[in-house]
């Protein structure tokens, strides 16, 4: 299997990884403490390198403020695009696998049908766009590389959308959410274990993948199911994206098709409300 180094290893995603990395006792996984991690740094990145000599990285580390980087579009782009070409670069010299992740922002979602990894990208925020821009310069620069677009990520760790509706939940009788909007959450460790798989099964089946979680629902109708599991007697109101503006535009429609995830990786994928059981009963703990 090799080495493998992880970069953004103190976010959800990372902490995901973590957990399943002990619960599958995988041990040659390096989660970079963040001096040593820093995308944007190359000489720091080649000296890592050097020490490590990876056979696998897996960049979690990403600029991921939606709004805020419609006024921060040099820092964005700096860490989504700048960082991971740093990254690429030196995965093609070192002969390295990258492991990247990516987004459903990076289409505009104003269909109706499910997303294809060959489906025209046209995002519509600085977030998405600069997402694209990191996707585009991984082939220029290595051959060896999976690059896994995901949504609506949430876990135990950090700060997500699960966890900001028990929080509301419990302060608040109403809650308005959006209904208007539709696509898949994903539960972080179960992408943590695609991850990790892709890595144990030694796969060389390099290119672009689409991993959520499967189904289809609203933000509205998943804060009712987190409600509902929460045992919390929140009354849930609909609301559309016009009635709650944000700085930037999010897809409508971004539920991605992983028919190629299943039958290339050979990845179970599970159904989002039995996911979201998992995790509500590890934060009841």
């Amino acid at each position: 299997m090799g080495s493998i180094l992880v970069f953004g290893g103190s976010g959800q995603l990372g902490q995901c990884l973590q957990h399943v990395a002990q619960q599958r006792s995988i041990t040659d996984i390096v989660f970079l403490p963040e001096e040593q991690a820093n995308i944007l740094n190359p000489e720091v990145l080649r000296a890592t390198f050097e020490q490590h000599r990876p056979a696998y990285i897996i960049n979690c580390a990403a600029y991921t403020a939606v709004d805020k980087a419609e006024d921060e579009v040099d820092i964005a782009r700096k860490v989504n695009r700048d960082g991971v070409e740093n990254l690429a670069r030196l995965c093609g010299e070192f002969n390295t696998t990258l492991l990247h992740v990516s987004t459903d922002f990076v289409f505009a979602g104003t269909g109706n049908q499910p997303l294809t990894e060959t489906d025209a990208a046209e995002p519509i925020s600085v977030y998405g766009l600069t997402k694209l821009e990191g996707e585009q310069v991984i082939p220029r620069n290595t051959e060896r590389y999976f690059i896994l677009r995901t949504s609506w990520l949430y876990s135990e760790y950090a700060n997500n959308f699960v966890k900001t509706m028990l929080r509301f939940g419990k302060e608040r009788e109403e809650m308005r959410v959006i209904w208007d909007q539709l696509g898949t959450p994903t539960y972080a460790i179960d992408l943590a274990g695609a991850l990790l798989h892709i890595i144990q099964t030694g796969s060389t089946e390099y290119g672009i993948y689409h991993y959520s979680n499967e189904g289809v629902t609203s933000w509205y109708d998943f804060a009712v199911a987190i409600f509902e599991l929460g045992g919390l007697p929140t009354r849930t109101v609909p609301i559309r994206t016009a009635e709650y503006p944000t700085k930037a535009t999010r897809p409508s429609f971004s539920v991605m098709d992983k028919t190629k995830a299943k039958t290339t990786l050979g990845l179970a994928i599970p159904h989002w409300r039995e996911s979201l059981k998992v995790c509500m009963a590890r934060l009841a703990e």
